[in-house]
């Protein structure tokens, strides 16, 4: 078995393993009081970012809206480092690997995040396991990027050994070869998950390290791991981690051992076992033998030190709105780090990637924009072609509004039947609609039979949901209008560029919340839609279109309007 070792971001924090205990120690809460919690927003890790200038690419990872995927099932993966592909022939080449999800890559916003830690700290969890139970298995498309050794020295500007790099879509394209789909959740969460041992060094035939320096630590450091995470050397023989096709080998009575070995004999060559178990094959694994002339050396180190261009490519290769969280989130971090000293060398690294950048951080802080970071060197920092794939709004997904959930707003003097109609149109396209009301119960109907209220507003925040619809009917609008919680529910929605749709008399609702027809330039809101007594089935085609897409990113001000 293989073991693809990887992040959901397709680079890391440092370059050489042996700097890993370091940015661990620094990341954790401060020994002193144990704070923070949960956060890396304090002084030590950015006292650690602030010297180690080769993090910087990945900081702009982790402060963009990847580093708060929408669901584990909306999520890119990447094996972040280069392995080889070696054929049966011996001849080998560079790979790296892609997993693209078929449900797009969606982020929330940092509100909604905020809001859900709060709420349901197993959202994540709970989402993906729902979405399983419900037959919407999550796909991911597994792709490779495949160059030779002449292909990656005559790459210029960057080492493909350096783990703080990538390889540029436009300079070698993803290859889809596979998928994967999740078809079935655990029977037993804590045997089947919990205890599931992966290692850096477990290969296959045809698959080969490479000498990114990180990734030869990593071969080392996760048997260590389980070694302690699984209570011993046998961890391999947990159910979860054994093969299919067992082992026959001559291992006997170490420290929870699972097997039962039968004999006296527990060794080879023997002969009162007539020689078994036999050796499978003569020849174990042998890593691919790299023709070396002269000096052999890692990598160039000259591009190992160069470590701001490609932090300029993620940052250019951005969209608006995606520069923006950005922005803020570097000014959320910085604000709570306590020493200006280090507030200010982080900014200084920024002024090395985007002088805009580090003067909005810098003015959210309230200082002056700092000299840059010394570098290593005088060669100018390299220039990049734009790459739209960095771009979460690049791959919106191919699956429609399926697993999307949808509030649907009612209260007593509902229209019932229009409320019925819609309820089963977005769940026919695989979304999952839920009837919100003020309590839970049988509500009594304008027209139709009562409908059943499923959850109410105050166990239910609006960070659920991916949009909302609110059931015509004057009376049911007019209640809900007047209930704060409801009035925070949709104005919540809106700020988070979530898709409302308003039916007849609920058009009231949008109104009382204050909720603005026009976005900040000017033009219609396409993510606000209100339909009168006819229309309903283009008004609801116009609000699957926008829930389809996730969210309206040009609601976005500072502050913001509702």
């Amino acid at each position: 078995m293989w073991d693809l070792v990887g992040n959901n971001i397709p680079v890391f924090f440092i370059q050489d393993a042996m700097k890993f205990p370091d940015l661990i120690h620094s990341v954790k809460p401060e020994p002193h009081n144990e704070i923070p919690q949960a956060s890396s927003a304090h002084d030590t890790f950015y006292d650690f970012a602030g010297l180690s200038p080769e993090i910087f690419h990945m900081l702009l990872w982790v402060m963009s809206d990847r580093a708060i995927p929408r669901s584990y099932r909306t999520m890119q993966g990447f094996g972040v480092h280069t392995f080889r592909l070696v054929n049966d022939k011996g001849d080998a080449h560079f790979v790296k690997f892609h997993w693209t999800p078929l449900q797009g890559t969606h982020s929330l916003v940092w509100d909604e995040a905020v809001k859900l830690g709060g709420a349901d700290p197993d959202f994540h969890r709970r989402d993906l396991w729902e979405a399983i139970e419900a037959g919407h298995f999550p796909e991911w498309e597994l792709g490779l990027q495949v160059f030779s050794e002449g292909d990656a020295a005559g790459f210029q500007k960057f080492d493909i050994l350096d783990p703080t790099k990538i390889v540029p879509e436009e300079l070698v394209p993803v290859r889809p070869v596979g998928k994967m789909v999740l078809d079935r959740n655990p029977d037993n969460f804590f045997a089947e998950t919990e205890q599931v041992a992966y290692c850096a060094a477990h290969l296959v035939p045809g698959l080969d390290f490479s000498n990114d320096p990180l990734l030869q630590g990593r071969i080392h450091s996760y048997i260590d791991t389980q070694l302690t995470r699984l209570g011993g050397p046998n961890f391999h023989e947990i159910p979860i981690n054994s093969p299919v096709a067992p082992v026959h080998n001559n291992q006997r009575d170490g420290m929870h051992r699972q097997a039962i070995n039968r004999g006296r004999v527990a060794y080879e060559p023997n002969s009162l076992a007539g020689g078994c178990p036999f050796q499978a094959g003569a020849r174990g694994f042998v890593s691919y033998p790299e023709p070396v002339a002269g000096s052999k050396i890692r990598g160039k180190p000259e591009l190992f030190a160069e470590h701001y261009g490609q932090a300029r490519l993620f940052w250019y290769s951005q969209t608006p709105a995606e520069q923006r969280h950005i922005t803020d989130a570097f000014r959320f971090e910085l604000t709570r780090v306590q020493v200006p000293a280090i507030r200010e060398r982080i900014v200084a690294g920024l002024v090395n990637i985007d002088t805009r950048l580090a003067k909005a951080v810098a003015d959210g802080l309230g200082i002056p924009v700092p000299d840059p970071l010394p570098r290593v060197n005088d060669t100018p920092v390299p220039d990049y072609p734009l790459s739209p794939s960095l771009s979460l709004l690049a791959r919106p997904g191919a699956t429609g509004i399926r697993t999307r959930r949808v509030a649907l707003a009612a209260a007593e003097g509902v229209d019932a039947n229009v409320a019925r109609q819609v309820y089963a149109v977005l769940l026919k396209e695989g979304a999952q609609p839920r009837v919100l009301g003020q309590r839970l119960g049988e509500l009594r109907p304008a027209a139709g039979k009562p409908l059943d209220v499923e959850v109410t507003f105050e166990a239910t925040p609006a960070v659920m949901y991916d949009g909302i619809v609110v059931a015509p009917g004057a009376a049911s609008a007019g209640a809900l209008a007047r209930d704060a919680r409801v009035l925070d529910f949709v104005r919540d929605q809106y700020r988070h560029g979530k898709p409302l749709l308003a039916l007849g008399a609920g058009s009231e609702l949008l109104a009382a919340a204050g909720i603005p027809a026009a976005l900040p330039n000017g033009e219609p809101d396409p993510g606000v839609i209100v339909a009168g007594d006819g229309g309903l089935e283009a008004a609801l085609a116009s609000f699957m279109a926008v829930l389809a897409r996730h969210r309206v990113y040009a609601r976005e001000t500072d502050p913001p309007r509702v």
